[in-house]
């Protein structure tokens, strides 16, 4: 879980490569699950945003994949080419490369910017990932922009957006370590049952929040 939030929570599915000779693991995000309710909704929509495998990396491969509600989507090959859901105005998706790069966006909620990106062998030889020749790790490049969180938003990032959030983590270490990772774990992408999720969406009868999970 990397946010969670009254009507929003976002989930990310990890890749990773261990390299023996460091004894350590590498981990990069290959797809973002992202449960939310639009405003004035009355039931929850998923959002899929992924990095197809590839075992050799071609630019001019499309491998950003989106899905909305289970359904593909499609968008033209060419910059700033447009998706809008006929069934959710205000949910877009654009492309800001002619391939492998787009940016979702749900008006007055999120804007997601994902772009798909391997682990070059000039990144392999400088870092030492331990890449293979069977893949490539194509992974996510992203950037996040939130609109009405509130202050109880929780994740791995959302936290950040708490006000007042101090940092726990030692900045002065050469690779610092947040922990806790078992508070953000879910049993699915897009499940809501991690130990710090704040997702829920309806109100009972006398208004009282009622909290839902789902499972993936």
């Amino acid at each position: 879980c990397i946010v969670s939030d009254a009507g929003l929570h976002i989930n990310a599915h990890f890749i990773g490569n261990h390299n023996p000779a460091l004894n350590r693991d590498f981990t990069w995000v290959q797809a973002l699950g992202v449960t939310f309710v639009a405003a004035g909704g009355d039931h929850h929509h998923r959002l899929y945003v992924g990095a197809r495998r590839a075992a050799e990396w071609d630019e001019d491969e499309d491998h950003v994949q989106v899905t909305f509600d289970g359904e593909p989507v499609d968008v033209d090959a060419a910059r700033n080419a447009r998706w809008a859901s006929k069934a959710l105005p205000g949910l877009s998706v654009r492309r800001t490369k002619d391939v492998n790069a787009v940016t979702v966006e749900l008006d007055g909620a999120f804007a997601i910017s994902a772009a798909a990106v391997p682990v070059t062998d000039e990144d392999d030889r400088v870092h030492r990932y331990g890449k293979t020749g069977r893949d490539s790790l194509v992974h996510l490049d992203l950037g996040f922009q939130f609109h009405n969180l509130t202050a109880d938003v929780d994740g791995v990032l959302g936290q950040t957006y708490r006000p007042g959030y101090v940092t726990k983590l030692d900045i002065s270490a050469k690779m610092p370590i947040m922990g806790g990772a078992p508070k953000y774990l879910s049993e699915g992408l897009f499940s809501t049952d991690c130990a710090v999720s704040r997702f829920h969406h309806r109100r009972d009868a006398a208004g009282a929040s009622v909290v839902t999970t789902y499972a993936s």
